[in-house]
């Protein structure tokens, strides 16, 4: 066998949703003992068709919570509907706790002018031109909550006319 061949040919397969840590702080909790360390991960998972998820997991090592994180996300994914082509369809602003979400469609080929969990949430969803700002708090799992709940408004809409007409 050459010095550059693999043992085994066979092919991994893409997983169904990418992903993308946020944010991972160890955690301390004091008893009679001394300190108890633990690990939270929050995670942003997404197909970049139009769903995504966020989630928060605490473990005792580091890949168990980012496991827990990545179930969570699961559990609490939507679905953006895009209705025109790679934005979302009108303005919108969102307050979430201290997080203020304010998102705005952008003309073909700007990109993604947003910052930090913003960023990361509208990449995953699939969604390729928008301007977004950030106001208030920095921390990075309630923007991203917020974005998520913000993006969530998109589908509430399109139903609510559909019922209409």
């Amino acid at each position: 066998m050459a010095k550059g061949e693999k043992k085994f040919s066979a092919k991994r397969e893409k997983p169904e949703f990418d992903q993308k840590l946020l944010d991972l702080a160890r955690v301390t909790r004091v008893v009679k003992g001394g300190r108890r360390f633990r690990f939270r991960a929050t995670l942003v998972i997404g197909n970049r068709k139009g769903k995504v998820g966020v989630g928060v997991g605490k473990g005792a090592d580091v890949s168990d919570a980012i496991r827990k994180a990545f179930d969570d996300a699961k559990k609490n994914m939507i679905s953006v509907s895009t209705v025109k082509s790679n934005t979302i369809p009108h303005e919108v602003s969102y307050k979430l706790g201290s997080a203020k979400i304010l998102l705005k469609p952008a003309a073909e080929g700007r990109g993604i002018i947003a910052g930090g969990a913003i960023r990361t949430v509208i990449d995953l969803a699939g969604l390729k031109d928008i301007v977004s700002k950030s106001l208030g708090t920095s921390n990075k799992l309630n923007v991203a909550r917020a974005t998520v709940e913000a993006l969530k408004g998109f589908e509430i809409s399109r139903t609510r006319k559909a019922r209409q007409a």
